[in-house]
Formats: C-alpha cells, structure tokens, sequence
C-alpha cells in the first residue's frame, strides 16, 4: 500500500532544506513526539500512544539525504506492519520555489488485511504533510 502527498512552498530549495533537516520538523510531525539523534544527520523518534489499553511507543528513522531529501523507516516490532517506509522529496519548481513530496509505503504482517489499515495510514500521511507544511512555510 502506498500514499503520497505534495505541496508547493514559497522558498528557495536550500532554505526548506535546511528547516527539514532541523530535529524540531521531525517533532513537529506526530504529537508528543521527542527525537533523539543517532549521527549527524540520523535521528529516531519517539511518539507514545495507547491501544488495546496499552502504552506503547512509536518509532521512526529519518535519515537526511545529501541535497535535503529525506529518507525514513518504521521500527515495526509489532503486530501490525512488516515494513513501512517513505521519503520526503524536495524538487526546485524555480528559485523561490519548492516541491515536497511525501511518500509511504507499507506492508503489513500476515492476517492483517491491507484495508484495515488503509484509513489509519491515510490520516497518517494527512497528519505528516500538515506539519510539514507549517514547519517548511517560513515565517
């Protein structure tokens, strides 16, 4: 299953290259999420949540690409997903002018059908892309 969603922001390629690889974009994208970095331009995310009455935690990889775009993965250690990646892309419409692209695909573990998880990872996506616009915007 794969989604993708794209906007355009008023500012030069380099200026929303450099708020996308800024640890306060990677919180902004999920609520309550804190981020820890692993290297220079690798950091993990943390975004608790609760189901079946239990607290567990979310993770994510997000891995900054030379040239701004942005690669990331899951850390699927549970019952639900056997891999679910993505990608934030950044293209040049022209000099004041920025594409982002925002990409997921996920597979899900044996005996969870794929429609029951489309909507959740729809929202997702929804979620993600709002947060990036409003970070990637400028003031």
């Amino acid at each position: 299953m794969k989604f993708e969603k794209e906007f355009v922001v008023g500012r030069p390629l380099k200026d929303v290259a450099r708020d996308l690889d800024d640890d306060r974009t990677f919180a902004a994208l999920f609520p309550e999420t804190r981020v820890t970095k692993k290297a220079e331009h690798v950091r993990e995310t943390f975004t608790p949540f609760r189901a079946l009455g239990q607290s567990r935690e979310i993770r994510f990889v997000f891995e900054t690409l030379p040239g701004g775009n942005v690669r990331f993965d899951k850390i699927c250690d549970g019952n639900v997903w056997r891999s679910l990646k993505g990608e934030v892309r950044l293209e040049e419409q022209d000099p004041a002018r920025t594409r982002v692209v925002l990409c997921m695909e996920g597979r899900t573990r044996r005996f969870v059908p794929e429609i029951t998880i489309g909507i959740p990872m729809r929202e997702q996506i929804d979620q993600m892309a709002r947060a990036l616009r409003t970070r990637l915007k400028g003031t």
